[in-house]
């Protein structure tokens, strides 16, 4: 989406750590407008694979698995990163290792909003090592529901996540791949 890396470059900044910051627009603030473009986009990239569901997990990735719902009208879930009190009875869970936090946590979702009748459409606002999409596709299969595949807003192309995703046979459409990322440049994939 040629729109989103313009405003990568725009308005991101590559912080020290190959850290992406996006948060003028994507992350922390949101440009509502801009994100509903990205949803149309998703629901556009994926309009042949009958999706009935989206999934993401808390909390950055909500804003754009929202965008895409809307777009796809249809409903989105997302796994909580521990069990709280209001996540009650049968759960689906995973363990993940956040590469940004450099932590493990314990994504969650009760059991009642995915089923084997669901195609799941995983969503989230990036891709780098790939773990969180890999244990959002452990807790799809779980559930017995079919992985439609993953769209992202940002992947970031040289930690290889999306290439070992795509390896293992998931449709995955990132929206921007950031090729190489330095202090002063982005160059995006072709």
């Amino acid at each position: 989406m040629k729109a989103l890396e313009e405003k990568i470059l725009r308005e991101g900044a590559v912080l020290p750590g190959q850290v992406l910051k996006v948060g003028s627009f994507l992350n922390q603030q949101v440009d509502v407008e801009f994100l509903l473009e990205m949803g149309k986009e998703i629901a556009r990239l994926f309009a042949d694979a009958h999706v009935t569901k989206i999934l993401t997990i808390e909390s950055s990735g909500i804003a754009i698995a929202f965008a895409a719902a809307v777009a796809m009208h249809i409903p989105f879930v997302f796994a909580k990163k521990n069990k709280s009190a209001n996540v009650s009875g049968e759960v689906l869970q995973t363990k993940i290792h956040s590469y940004t936090h450099g932590t493990d946590y314990t994504a969650v979702i009760g059991k009642e909003f995915l089923s084997e009748n669901d195609r799941v459409l995983l969503v989230d606002d990036f891709l780098a090592n790939g773990a969180a999409l890999e244990g959002l596709v452990e807790i799809v299969k779980k559930a017995g529901a079919v992985c439609a595949g993953a769209a992202v807003a940002i992947e970031k192309g040289f930690q290889r996540g999306g290439d070992a995703l795509r390896k293992k046979g998931i449709r995955v459409e990132s929206l921007a791949i950031v090729e190489e990322m330095g202090e002063n440049s982005l160059t995006f994939r072709r």
